[in-house]
């Protein structure tokens, strides 16, 4: 497999061939990621070849909270009842080009996007990383790795207590 470099996205990247097989996905990466990051919405990163600069791969990271009322019993619990919300970052898109699925691309950005998102955390307050998959399959690939089901939603997360383990 050809090297790789992840990184904020950017003119020089090639994004009109990018197809994870997902038209919402595709069409965001085309046409909305760039006016989004203008606008200070979300970061995008992108997996690209340092050759040719064709995105293999991206994710975006953003600001977001869950209501405190939603999160599972025993969670809720050891939280302040003074928040309404818990801050979070929300890992709003994950998605692998056709050629590059099932070859550990998406492992690749999501370690990457959970590192980026613990490191964060150190500085702006985030008790968690959450998503919220766009069908079952991508649920499953969560699931994989551990994010928990948030009651009476689609919405998934990781706390980030979970990442310090595996990541110092």
């Amino acid at each position: 497999m050809p090297r790789r470099m992840i990184e904020l996205l950017d003119k020089k990247h090639v994004k009109k061939e990018f197809d994870c097989g997902k038209s919402l996905l595709n069409q965001y990466l085309h046409n909305q990621a760039g006016q989004d990051i203008k606008r200070r919405l979300t970061v995008c990163f992108v997996l690209a070849d340092p050759e040719d600069n064709k995105v293999q791969g991206y994710y975006t990271l953003s600001s977001n909270g869950i209501p405190l009322s939603k999160l599972p019993p025993q969670i809720q619990k050891k939280l302040p009842k003074s928040y309404s919300s818990i801050p979070v970052t929300l890992l709003g898109r994950l998605a692998i080009d056709k050629n590059f699925q099932g070859k550990g691309v998406g492992k690749i950005l999501l370690i990457d996007a959970l590192k980026r998102s613990y490191e964060i955390s150190k500085e702006i307050g985030s008790f968690a990383v959450a998503v919220d998959p766009i069908d079952q399959e991508a649920a499953a690939f969560y699931e994989k790795y551990d994010f928990i089901k948030l009651p009476d939603s689609g919405k998934m997360f990781i706390a980030i207590g979970t990442l310090k383990e595996l990541f110092e």
